[in-house]
This record gives structure tokens, sequence and C-alpha cells, in this order.
């Protein structure tokens, strides 16, 4: 894996092509492009078999041109470095920080090609692929391009060991908050592929890792257990926690009441929201001003008041 480094300090871990992929790749690139020179060449021949040889030959130089070092240019260009073999073969032309080329680096590696590829018949190439760290040519090193490889086979994960039956469920009350990821990665390693180790090297680096792990979960180290199993148990533990906080039933909202399997939820229905009444406004007469009634004098009656 080459790690090349971007201008904003960002390593990439990229795997450089090496000779052997890119020499099919150029072999099924060459293969395309010679049968495609073949056949207009023929055609050219019977187009311009009334001119004279003079003209031929400049038709014949410019058709090998334009096929064998103008249309890989332009292949490699437009699809940022995926040409049919390439294609093929799971790799691309990318540039020294991983980016897309452009036209100015086909145009190098298209030029160095003629020489490295068509007229030493790929010798120089070769040396130059197998002397790179990297496996790149020379029109590589000229142009700042790299041929990496796409298609990467997966890891395949391998699963841990379980534990012992007589250690299952026996640490499930160690804290295991403090303790790193890198340590839980460094066991997860050694757990699968102890197998794999020389007995004495394997039980010398359980132990060192149980001693860790003994360290950030502040626990006494078991008695009477081994360090692999010990690892395998806790591992486990770890596991089981984070399937049981993975698949916790989440708690019903407030107010709500438990549906089983295969019914409809009630719907909730809210009280309506009744709108206050508007006030009833009572028209008010205005007032009327009093009438003046007439007094009228009293009537005399002929009898004298008492003396």
């Amino acid at each position: 894996m080459s790690d090349l480094v971007t201008g904003d300090a960002v390593v990439l871990g990229l795997r450089p092509a090496r000779l052997p992929s890119r020499a099919l790749a150029i072999l099924l690139d060459l293969l395309v492009y010679v049968a495609g020179y073949l056949l207009i060449s023929v055609g050219l021949v019977l187009a311009t078999a009334s001119m004279d040889g003079a003209a031929r030959a400049a038709v014949s130089v410019a058709s090998f041109v334009l096929i064998l070092v103008g249309v890989p240019i332009a292949v490699e260009t437009l699809s940022h470095g995926r040409s049919l073999g390439k294609l093929a073969c799971g790799l691309r032309v990318v540039r020294d920080d991983g980016g897309p080329i452009r036209f100015r680096h086909a145009l190098v590696r298209g030029a160095f090609g003629v020489f490295e590829l068509l007229m030493t018949f790929g010798s120089v190439a070769c040396i130059a692929s197998l002397s790179s760290e990297r496996g790149r040519r020379l029109g590589d090193v000229f142009a700042g391009t790299l041929v990496i490889r796409e298609r990467v086979p997966g890891a395949r994960v391998m699963p841990v060991p379980p534990p012992p039956p007589w250690l299952a469920g026996r640490f499930g009350g160690l804290d295991l908050s403090a303790v790193p990821d890198g340590l839980w990665l460094a066991i997860r390693q050694y757990l699968t592929r102890m197998n794999q180790l020389d007995p004495q090297v394997g039980a010398s680096m359980a132990a060192r890792l149980a001693d860790d792990l003994v360290a950030r979960t502040g626990a006494p180290p078991p008695v009477g257990v081994p360090a692999a199993a010990f690892l395998m148990a806790v591992v486990h533990e770890r596991q089981s926690r984070d399937a049981a906080r993975a698949f916790r039933p989440q708690p019903p909202a407030p107010g709500a009441a438990p549906v089983a399997y295969g019914q409809q939820p009630t719907p909730v229905v809210m009280p309506a929201v009744v709108a206050p009444a508007a006030p009833v406004i009572v028209p008010v007469a205005a007032p009327v001003a009093p009438v003046p009634v007439p007094v009228e004098p009293p009537k005399a009656t002929g009898f004298a008041p008492p003396a």
C-alpha cells in the first residue's frame, strides 16, 4: 500500500498496480487499438488508391498517430484514467495526490508511451516499472501520475471464538467504560489469529493484553482463569452489552397504551378546543329628557280659612 499525502496533510492508502496487471491492461488496449488501426488502414488504402505514393504515406502516418497515439490520450482524458484494458483489470490512472488526471497528464503519458511501449516493445517500461517502488514507468514519473488498483478484495472478518461455558456471565459486573477502542481492537485481532501463532508467543501476548485489560477495568485478575479464556469472556460480555443496548425496546410515549403484536394502535383522540364565545352586547337606550307637566293654579271654593 502506498501512503500518499495530499495538500491537506491527509494520508491516502492507495494500492499501486504492479507489472503483471499493468502489462495485461496494456496488452488488451493494444489489441483493441491495433485492430481498429488495421481496419481503418484497409479502408484508407482502398480510398486513396488513386493518389500518389507521397499522399498515401502521409495518410498512413496520420492514421497511425491519430489511432495509436491520439485515441489513447483521448480515452484516458475522457474516462479519467480508465481505458478498456484498465477497466477490465480493475486499474485506474490518478495523480500523485490521488485526484483524477487531466489532458496534460494523459498527453505526457501518451507521448512517452510511444517510446516506451511501441518503439521498444515495452522493454523500457518494464525496466522502469520494476525499478520504481510504486511500479511507475517513465510516462508516470514525468506526468506525475500513478496507476492504482481499484478492485481490492475485501478482508475476511474472522469471528471471535466463544468463551468456555463455565465463564459465561461471570464478568457481568466489570466496568468496561475505561477500556479504549485500540485495546479492544488488539484483543480482537489476537483472538481471531491466536491459532496461527506460536504457542509460547501467543501465551505471552495473551498475558500482556490481559494485564492491560485488568488495569483498565480496576478489578483484580481472576484466579485460575487462563489469559486467553479471560479475554474471550470479556469480549463476549462487551458484545452482549452492545447487543442488548442496540435491541432494547423503546419506551412507549406518555399516555399511550401498549399495543399487542398484529393489532393496529388505537388513535388518540385529542379533546376539542372550544373557542371562547364572543361577548353579547345589549343595546342600551339613550336617556329620555323629562317632559315638563303644566301646573294649574288652585281654584277658589268660597270658604274662608279659619282665623
